[in-house]
Order: structure tokens, then C-alpha cells, then sequence
């Protein structure tokens, strides 16, 4: 299975412009499935809740679903992106994997980061897993990564690649994703942006780097700190059913869950 992670740098509110920039990017590569980053078409640095809620499409209706749907179905391929979702009186910060079919599942974000609490609603759907193909996927956003039981709440729903849409300004992460993939046995491909927004009266400068990295540790695949790139690794996703660090130890089975109330 080739996977691959998508960095961009786009401009705040230019869903067209950022759209173009995606397909540019991917247009002379091959992937199963395509991570995209984390509020990928709106830019990240809303001024308030009222502009977020303008920006903010519903989910699987809204436009970036179905030009995802498109390109999903032109490419035979899946895809993850994050995006500002509005449902009924709710903004969520959320992630949406579309395959050739169409809408596949969805996750809002439950961890949210710094000014976003005054944003967005905090995620109220619990961490899923979905089939791509003969994979299993599970989606978790950003600042997840910050708190392990994300990653290890989806490894023990099965998930067997994490997709990880990010907008990164926070040093640690990659290296903390290589630590989320060896404790869980599990690929994680962690798409992250690039650039600097000036709005809300603050400059948020990200990080890039974004990567793909493999269910024992090793990153695979990853992008420049600074510039627009993709990255494709080849996995094989049933590497990570393996959980077993020696024939007496197991990740999952070995825990001792009494112990950790």
C-alpha cells in the first residue's frame, strides 16, 4: 500500500487557491491514501467564531467533501483532510476521510489547542477506525498527539495506519510520533503546513517536517521544514497487527489495565 503525506502552505480563506495548490502537488504522484493537513483549505488563524462559522462547510455535503469525493473517485484513491465543519449550532474542528465512493467517516477533534477552545466545540464523536481497502485507519487531529491515549485508543479499536492532519507550531511532535508508532505498533502519517498567518493580532509560524512513519519506529518518508512537498512510503499496513515486542511480551495484551485507574 503506498501511502503519502501532503504539506501545504495555504492562504487564509482561499479555498480555490488552496484546492489548486493540493492538486499541483499530488499530480505526478501515486497513493493509496493521501493525508492532508489539518483545517487544510481554510487557513488555521480565524479572527473569531463568527468567521470560522463562514468558513465552515457541513460534512459530507459541504464543497471540500465533494471535490475530495472527485478526486478520490479520479485518482482510485482515499483521502484525509481537515476542515472547519459546521453542524446545526456546532463549528467542530474536523477530519473527513473520502475514498472513490465518496464520504467513508469522519472525526472531530477532541483535544483542542490554545485559542481553538474559543473556536471551535470540543469533538464529541469518539476515536474511529475505517477500512481503506484491506487497511484500517483511524484519524485523530494535531494537538492529539499531545495526549497518548489518543494513539492507544486507536490501536486497541484496531486501527492499523493513524492519519494524523496537523497545524504544528509546537516543537516535538515528529519526534513524539515516532514514540506514539513504537508504543502502539502502528503507522502514522502526520501531515503537517507550512508558512506563517499574521491575523488575530499574533504571527503563528508552522513547523512542516511532515512525515510517515513505520509501526517499529523508523520514519519512512518526510518533507523539508519549510517549503510545499508530499512524501510516499510503501507499507504494509498488516505489519502493525504484530504487537509483539519478544515472544513473552505483547503491547496490547500486556497491559494491566487495573493498575492504571
Amino acid at each position: 500500500m503506498q501511502i503519502g503525506v501532503v504539506q501545504t502552505s495555504p492562504v487564509f480563506g482561499d479555498k480555490v487557491a488552496n484546492r489548486k495548490e493540493i492538486e499541483e502537488l499530488i499530480a505526478g504522484a501515486r497513493a493509496d491514501l493521501w493525508v492532508m493537513p489539518e483545517l487544510a483549505l481554510t487557513g488555521y488563524e480565524f479572527i473569531d467564531r463568527e468567521e470560522a462559522r463562514v468558513l465552515a462547510e457541513e460534512i459530507p455535503e459541504g464543497e471540500t467533501c465533494q471535490w475530495l469525493a472527485a478526486l478520490c473517485k479520479e485518482r482510485n484513491c482515499h483521502s484525509v483532510i481537515g476542515l472547519a465543519e459546521r453542524s446545526n449550532l456546532h463549528i467542530f474542528n474536523s477530519a473527513v476521510l473520502m475514498g472513490p465512493r465518496g464520504y467513508v467517516g469522519h472525526y472531530r477533534k477532541i483535544h483542542l489547542f490554545d485559542r481553538e477552545k474559543e473556536i471551535f466545540d470540543p469533538g464529541n464523536l469518539p476515536f474511529a477506525v475505517f477500512a481503506v481497502g484491506a487497511a484500517r485507519v483511524g484519524l485523530m487531529i494535531c494537538f492529539d498527539w499531545r495526549f497518548p491515549e489518543a494513539a492507544r485508543t486507536l490501536a486497541l479499536r484496531g486501527a492499523q495506519i493513524i492519519a494524523h492532519p496537523s497545524n504544528l507550531v509546537m516543537p516535538y511532535c515528529q519526534q513524539a510520533m515516532i514514540t506514539r508508532a513504537l508504543e502502539n505498533a502502528v503507522f502514522i502519517a502526520t501531515a503537517n503546513r507550512v508558512g506563517t498567518e499574521r491575523r488575530a493580532g499574533r504571527a503563528m509560524t508552522f513547523t512542516g517536517n511532515s512525515q510517515i512513519v513505520a509501526s517499529k519506529g523508523t520514519v519512512l518518508a518526510d518533507t523539508p521544514v519549510s517549503e510545499p512537498a508530499i512524501a510516499v512510503a510503501e507499507i504494509s499496513p498488516s505489519a502493525a497487527d504484530n504487537k509483539h515486542v519478544t515472544m513473552w511480551n505483547d503491547l496490547l495484551e500486556d497491559r494491566r489495565e487495573e493498575f492504571y485507574k
